[in-house]
């Protein structure tokens, strides 16, 4: 059975505001697009928290419900429910890894979270995940460098430079800000 995957989601936090953006494409396989307006950044914990997932769709859509039932369980403490989701996929209580990874943020933190276990806070306020994750990330890195743009900005500029270049990401953006 063919996977559905494929998108680019790009994270800024700059001047006390945190922007998280992504596209719309969802691929069948490596040929086919399946979907075009597809939202994948979502305001979660009563919209004080917002994440957006990229990877295997079912597998992205599980990360993001467990991260949610740990945001419940840990009063809405970003790092803490981050950590112990990522424990329960190391001690193997989850069962399997999963292909997908997210990228959640409240008004203090920013983290990249994987379907194996890993838990990253970015350098520098910039971070992109997914098929054109690496051409956002460079895109939105120098954007907040070199430009007084604000952090939805930059995040959505970087995501229209990556659909330019990756075939897996679109233009279809959707943004949400803290």
């Amino acid at each position: 059975m063919s996977e559905f995957m494929g998108t680019t989601i790009c994270a800024v936090k700059k001047n006390g505001k945190t922007a998280i953006a992504g596209d719309g494409q969802v691929t069948l396989s490596q040929s086919v697009i399946f979907k075009n307006n597809a939202v994948k950044v979502r305001r979660i914990y009563n919209g004080n928290v917002i994440l957006g997932f990229a990877g295997s769709v079912s597998d992205a859509f599980t990360l993001s419900e467990r991260f949610e039932e740990m945001l419940n369980k840990y009063s809405g403490n970003l790092m803490r429910s981050a950590v112990e989701l990522a424990e329960l996929w190391r001690s193997d209580k989850v069962g399997r890894k999963l292909e997908a990874m997210m990228i959640t943020a409240d008004k203090d933190t920013l983290l990249i979270v994987s379907g194996s276990g890993e838990v990253i806070e970015p350098d520098g306020g910039v971070c992109a995940i997914g098929s054109g994750g690496n051409y956002a990330l460079a895109a939105a890195r120098a954007l907040a460098q070199e430009t007084d743009y604000s952090a939805d900005e930059i995040a959505k500029k970087a995501l229209k430079l990556a659909s330019e270049i990756c075939v897996f990401t679109n233009d279809h953006i959707t943004c949400e800000v803290l």
